[in-house]
């Protein structure tokens, strides 16, 4: 695994000043796809599997980001769901979502987001890269949930901002998970295995679609907990901040690993490890 980076090199003033930056995009680029959706729109094209779906709209949005970061800060990289990686000079990279939940978007449900995080090293590379500033907006809440490393986690919605902190939920039994489900057909017999065996044992699961919002739900303590196989970065690099800022913790399949394209388990520091170690069971035991 590539050794983390050091956030270090980034001072307080700069980190605080590119959370600044991020909330900005993701209100230009969220407002963007809420009021110039198309009424017919439709599937521009698939990617790994006729269910990973992408609008004119994603595009769009992506292109407008990739502009306003030229603008802004152009030494630094960028890592697109819609476009992949350009590299920069400045040892920063944004990974950026440009509609994370494209499927609810596609039908209009209420609960996608733009996604925009600033990160150390190489976002390329499971283990190279750690956030250190993002912002994530759910355009049809108008709730923009953000933060910086060493500076909490806020959300604002409608002119007003408050401090976000993680639930306090200690045990598997009382807990309120989110997840998500893979574009793979088969990887999905998997995962609706290990929700069959846990659902009777929590709370209650939600599907919502939207990996980023997920986290940030977390974060908001509006769940207690959240795992999700198959995530890419650009899902997850500015909810972890968020998380991360508002107490909570977020591993892959090891103890203290970070989250990875093959796992994300995030919760509270004292539910978090109980439901990492569940997960890993179950989906170890299951026969598929």
């Amino acid at each position: 695994m590539a050794a983390a980076p050091d956030t270090s090199t980034v001072g307080a003033d700069a980190r605080a000043a590119l959370e600044d930056l991020a909330v900005a995009l993701v209100d230009e680029v969220g407002a963007l796809i809420r009021d110039e959706r198309p009424d017919g729109l439709g599937v521009a094209h698939t990617k790994s599997t006729d269910l990973d779906v992408v609008t004119e709209m994603d595009t769009r949005a992506e292109a407008l980001l990739r502009e306003r970061l030229a603008q802004a800060r152009p030494d630094d990289g960028i890592l697109g769901e819609e476009d992949g990686l350009t590299e920069g000079t400045s040892g920063l990279s944004w990974v950026v979502d440009p509609i994370d939940g494209t499927v609810n978007y596609l039908y209009d449900l209420p609960a996608y987001a733009v996604s925009v995080a600033v990160v150390v090293g190489d976002p390329s590379t499971p283990g190279a890269w750690a956030p250190v500033a993002g912002a994530v907006v759910n355009p049809r809440t108008d709730e923009v949930f953000h933060a910086h490393l060493g500076g909490g986690a806020r959300l604002t919605s409608r002119g007003r901002t408050r401090s976000l902190a993680v639930a306090g939920q200690p045990t598997l039994d009382g807990a309120l998970l989110a997840t998500g489900f893979s574009y793979d057909r088969q990887v999905r017999r998997t995962q609706s295995a290990v929700v069959a065996d846990l659902l009777p044992r929590v709370r209650d699961i939600r599907r919502m679609g939207a990996a980023a919002l997920d986290l940030c739900h977390v974060a908001a303590g509006r769940v207690d907990g959240y795992f999700e196989g198959g995530t890419h970065p650009w899902d997850v690099a500015a909810g972890l901040v968020i998380l991360g800022e508002a107490g909570g913790v977020a591993s892959g399949a090891e103890p203290g690993s970070p989250a990875s394209t093959d796992l994300v388990v995030a919760a509270n520091p004292v539910l978090q490890p109980l439901l990492r170690a569940e997960i890993v069971r179950l989906t170890s035991a299951d026969p598929h």
